[in-house]
């Protein structure tokens, strides 16, 4: 298994969007977002994407020359219109309208809409802490999980993340999760590699628990913590499908697929300024709280900044495929 330099990955993804239809300005967001989730071993975000990516360019299910439509009519609301195109580049569009309001009104509401799927919800979390705001963060997807009692998917992963700034610039800490008990990707991989999947994951068709990965596609995932899961999934579709006039979880086609129709996904993000509250309070609570959970051995905040590495494994047929994508 070969170790592939971030650089390298980032440049070959470029390359491959552009020779399947991309602008340069639309994969180079795209690319560094597959760059970033390699980084941090999120496989299931990366390189795991791209080629599903590639072939939809192809086919035109996604627009990869679209530019997106910013709307800013309201002084706490920024709306992006995608256009059917990646929800990074749309996410770039609107950033700076979207802080600047956040930081003049002390909370903003940024959506992204019609959009591709946006796979990690926390990269884009993560760059708003960055610029000094707490970030809260949703989108939908396929529907996978079935509600409590149920036997049939209804909600997507439908994943939630959240950023918390540091006090002189970058991330305190952050989280980015699914509300089903695993991201489906995990059921993906597992299915592909013919391994067992724990209790608790998935159910069958007949809504029985089950350790098959074959039968939990057939059937469905189930929220994370039961009914509270559950609950907060259903917040997660009305904040990123009702709120932004995007696609309802039941009514989406299999992401990955070539054909279908756009994505159409919408994303929802609360931007609140902490200057705008607190002030420097915020940033000694905030410095208070890590300090005390540090005072525990073993125990540890979510998503605490660490060095990135230079370089990834990445398996000799990925890289393969990757370098064949982006010879065409």
């Amino acid at each position: 298994m070969p170790q592939i330099a971030l650089t390298e990955i980032e440049s070959t993804v470029a390359v491959a969007l552009e020779a399947h239809g991309a602008t340069p300005r639309v994969a180079a967001p795209v690319a560094h977002a597959v760059r970033v989730a390699e980084a941090k071993g999120n496989k299931i975000c990366g390189l795991y994407y791209v080629e599903s990516y590639c072939r939809q360019l192809a086919s035109g299910r996604v627009n990869g020359t679209v530019e997106p439509v910013i709307n800013h009519e309201k002084a706490g609301a920024v709306r992006v219109d995608a256009g059917f195109g990646f929800a990074q580049p749309a996410f770039l569009a609107g950033f700076d309208e979207a802080v600047g309001a956040a930081k003049a009104g002390g909370v903003c509401g940024y959506s992204i809409e019609h959009s591709h799927t946006c796979t990690s919800l926390g990269y884009f979390t993560e760059q708003l802490a960055e610029a000094g705001l707490i970030a809260i963060g949703a989108t939908n997807s396929t529907a996978r999980v079935s509600p409590p009692g149920g036997t049939r998917p209804l909600l997507g992963t439908n994943p939630f993340a959240m950023a918390v700034p540091g006090r002189n610039g970058g991330v305190a800490f952050q989280w980015d999760f699914s509300t089903s008990a695993v991201a489906l990707g995990k059921i993906t991989m597992a299915a592909a590699a013919d391994e067992a999947i724990p209790l608790g994951w998935a159910v069958d068709e007949n809504g029985h628990p089950t350790t098959d990965p074959h039968a939990a596609l057939r059937g469905s995932l189930v929220s994370a913590g039961g009914y509270k899961g559950y609950g907060i999934g259903l917040m997660v579709e009305v904040l990123a499908s009702a709120l932004t006039a995007g696609i309802s979880s039941w009514e989406m086609e299999p992401l990955k697929a070539v054909a279908g129709g756009p994505h159409d996904i919408g994303q929802f993000y609360v931007l609140i300024d902490p200057g705008g509250y607190a002030g420097s309070g915020f940033h000694d609570r905030i410095e208070a709280l890590a300090a005390t959970v540090d005072e525990q051995p073993g125990a540890r905040l979510p998503g605490v900044p660490s060095a990135l590495p230079e370089a990834v494994d990445v398996d000799d047929a990925t890289w393969t495929l990757m370098q064949e994508l982006a010879a065409v």
